[in-house]
């Protein structure tokens, strides 16, 4: 009968979207929850750069068929897939909902979130990495001009690579990382005895992401914006791209002959989506208008 309960971090993440509408963080309350969520996020790759094997690592930077896989899932698959949809059903949701649901489509992927689920899912973690970081990277410039093809927009010349982006994404989480990889030597033995720690890092690094996303929705006012109806429909759409995305990836890797740690990799890398440190653009702050 246990297989047909919720998961516990489901339910841990419906209790989090509960407290978050009740109580989000603002005010004085915001940088403690960034400051929280950051140290979460940084404490969850020092832990995985003590858990992974050099060999495992080595093995993950030289995989580029995989990469390509995730990257080509991110940036050309749904935004392709959203695109065809607002063509198809424009009336289903209002216009800068559209826009919103192409903008989501068009982001990379979550380096916190990509790697928390790869370690829950028990996947390829060096890879998850590997990928999550270039795709934020690689975000920086593919984002905006996505967006820009899919709204028919001009933009301003400002979608390009910025340093305060990149050293984001190298304090962040590359630099706790390999300061946890080069400690491997005298803290393995510690993580093998300690795995519940990681397990519980991985969970707490989803529900804090979780937590500051949507209290920021709420305090933009999402519950009052717009009618029950039209975010069931909102939801109901996510789902389908979540969906779509998932059962590309899967099969993708499939028929590609992957391994299923690395399958299990492709899965969450290339569906997972969230502004992330790396995307600090203008861009990402307020998507361009629709004409």
């Amino acid at each position: 009968m246990s297989r047909f309960l919720p998961d516990p971090l489901i339910l841990m993440l419906l209790g989090t979207l509960a407290v978050a509408t009740l109580y989000p963080a603002s005010g004085a309350m915001v940088p403690w929850v960034d400051g929280l969520a950051n140290a979460a996020i940084m404490l969850l790759f020092f832990l995985n750069g003590v858990k992974l094997p050099r060999e495992n690592l080595l093995a993950a930077v030289v995989h580029w068929r995989l990469h390509a896989l995730i990257l080509g899932t991110t940036f050309v698959f749904l935004p392709l897939l959203g695109f065809g949809l607002s063509m198809l059903w424009p009336s289903l949701l209002p216009e800068s909902l559209w826009a919103g649901v192409l903008f989501l489509c068009a982001l990379p992927s979550t380096v916190q979130m990509s790697v928390s689920f790869t370690s829950i899912a028990r996947g390829n973690v060096a890879a998850s990495v590997t990928s999550a970081a270039a795709s934020n990277l690689l975000a920086v410039v593919l984002t905006p001009l996505i967006i820009g093809l899919l709204l028919h927009v001009q933009g301003d010349g400002d979608a390009r690579v910025s340093l305060h982006d990149i050293q984001k994404v190298a304090t962040q989480l590359l630099l706790p990382f390999i300061a946890g990889h080069l400690l491997r030597p005298w803290l393995s033995a510690w993580a093998a005895r300690n795995k519940h720690l990681i397990t519980w890092s991985d969970r707490l690094t989803i529900l804090l992401a979780v937590y500051r996303a949507f209290s920021v929705a709420v305090i933009g006012g999402i519950w009052a914006q717009f009618s029950v109806s039209t975010l069931l429909v909102l939801a109901a759409l996510c789902a389908a791209l979540l969906s779509a995305g998932l059962l590309f990836a899967l099969q993708a890797a499939r028929r590609a002959g992957f391994p299923e740690g690395d399958v299990r990799t492709a899965l969450y890398c290339g569906s997972s989506r969230a502004s992330s440190p790396a995307c600090r653009w203008r861009a990402c702050c307020s998507p361009p208008p629709v004409r």
